[in-house]
């Protein structure tokens, strides 16, 4: 039964539920604070009431630790769910994301977070001024500082945990969003030694969703763990994305593409042909395997992804879900680069001898580094930016590649069902969505069938004409 004292204004209840193993009483506690203007009499009703329903929710296990805030709650989380169900590379983005939930709400009591306290942090989200990866061009005291020190690049690179080519663009005057880590590693003030680039633009509307889903995921739990009544966020409506066509190459700018990859080298010719015939992701393609190379029937089979985490390094993890697993047709001119490239790299492995990778004669990778390790994911999207460059052509991320391939499968009337399958969505209707614009053509052809079909006029024009 639960015991009440008042204490001041407010009135502490509370409730023994048995005795630990060392034969300690346990007992939870609440405090309850009239609202002002209560008589006496209400008081004493809402006051029974209150012990009644706290009795309730100890005996049930739903219980708040007063002293737990969203912080210290986001960590259990983490540890206790997050750590085991979720894929790194989703771990370390969700991480980052508290860099900016933290300051603002982590020091909330988990029972007293609002829907009030969410839409003021998105809408916070949402001003100007407050992008982590605007960029900054360094101001000629960086390399004076250097100079001074005499910190040479790879120094400077391996302080601020930077590549030695990111370094050199860094002082030759390229935008870059690594200028915290570069001042960090010399401790100097990054107003001395950078100016900003741009930084007008706020977060899009679907960056901050992506805090939404975070928050609402994490106040789901703890529903779920008996350690709120309800979640605040389902409350809350988050911005309004709106939906954009994929950006994509039509089917002359692909043509284009791949007769100009015939003057590059054998390895990314390989990669981009891969990409754009395959449709696959940037990770998949990285971890593609020989053996998953099926010549003599003409099929791709894609089972793993390459990813890497700057607290990791390069890592193989499994595909992004089951219907990711999948084997593919691919056709004849992408065999026939890849045969190439085969020839080709069998020749590197030999000139490399000893220092090619031992690991590749277990794991042989298509794509990798000189001495074949796996090579680095971002490897080929930044190859892909200066092959757009040097050629003039428009602006398209590697991303913007699997886009290309699909939309083009849609425009020559491949079943929508085929294309999914193709690209590993666990659903048609996650197709249907990225792709709708690619879609309107087959759907305005099908009207045109139906109204060439049965439209009296065209069928009258038709017998007019002269024969």
């Amino acid at each position: 039964m639960a015991t009440i004292q008042k204490r001041g204004n407010s009135y502490k209840i509370t409730v023994s539920c048995g005795y630990d193993l060392q034969g300690k009483q346990i007992r939870n506690h609440m405090t309850w604070t009239p609202d002002p203007g209560m008589t006496e009499r209400q008081i004493e009703k809402e006051l029974q009431r209150q012990a009644v329903y706290f009795e309730d929710e100890v005996e049930r296990g739903i219980t708040v630790d007063s002293k737990q805030n969203l912080a210290s709650f986001i960590e259990s989380w983490f540890s206790d769910y997050a750590d085991i169900n979720l894929e790194p590379k989703t771990i370390f983005e969700y991480r980052k994301l508290l860099e900016r939930i933290n300051p603002a709400l982590g020091h909330i009591r988990m029972d007293r977070i609002t829907p009030s306290h969410l839409l003021k942090f998105y809408n916070n989200l949402g001003e100007v001024g407050l992008r982590k990866d605007c960029r900054y061009i360094a101001r000629p005291a960086l390399a004076e500082l250097l100079k001074q020190r005499k910190i040479t690049r790879k120094k400077l690179a391996e302080a601020a945990g930077i590549g030695v080519r990111t370094a050199e663009s860094i002082l030759k005057g390229s935008a870059t969003i690594k200028a915290e880590a570069v001042c960090e590693a010399l401790d100097v003030n990054i107003k001395d030694m950078f100016e900003i680039k741009d930084n007008d633009e706020p977060l899009s509307n679907n960056t901050i969703r992506h805090y939404h889903s975070f928050l609402s995921s994490v106040l789901s739990t703890a529903v779920e763990w008996q350690v709120i009544k309800e979640n605040p966020a389902m409350r809350v409506k988050p911005p309004k994305v709106d939906t954009k066509e994929a950006e994509h190459y039509d089917e002359d700018m692909t043509e284009k593409v791949l007769i100009l990859l015939e003057n590059e080298p054998i390895k990314y010719q390989a990669m981009i042909s891969l990409t754009i015939f395959a449709g696959l992701r940037q990770g998949e393609l990285c971890g593609l395997e020989w053996s998953d190379v099926n010549f003599e029937n003409s099929v791709l089979r894609v089972r793993q992804a390459s990813q890497y985490l700057p607290t990791k390094g390069i890592f193989t993890k499994d595909t992004k879900n089951d219907s990711s697993y999948r084997v593919i047709a691919l056709p004849s001119i992408a065999l026939s680069i890849l045969r190439s490239y085969k020839t080709w790299q069998n020749e590197e492995k030999l000139q490399c001898g000893d220092q090619w990778s031992r690991e590749w004669d277990e794991y042989p990778r298509l794509f990798t580094q000189w001495n074949g390790k796996p090579i680095h994911p971002s490897t080929i999207t930044q190859w892909f930016t200066k092959f757009r460059s040097k050629y003039d052509l428009p602006p398209l991320t590697f991303h913007g590649l699997r886009h290309t391939n699909a939309t083009i499968l849609i425009g020559q009337n491949t079943d929508i069902r085929t294309v999914s399958n193709r690209l590993g969505h666990a659903r048609t209707s996650t197709t249907m969505n990225i792709y709708s614009h690619a879609l309107k053509r087959p759907d305005q052809e099908a009207a045109e069938k139906l109204d060439n079909l049965f439209n009296k006029d065209n069928k009258s024009k038709k017998s007019r004409a002269p024969k």
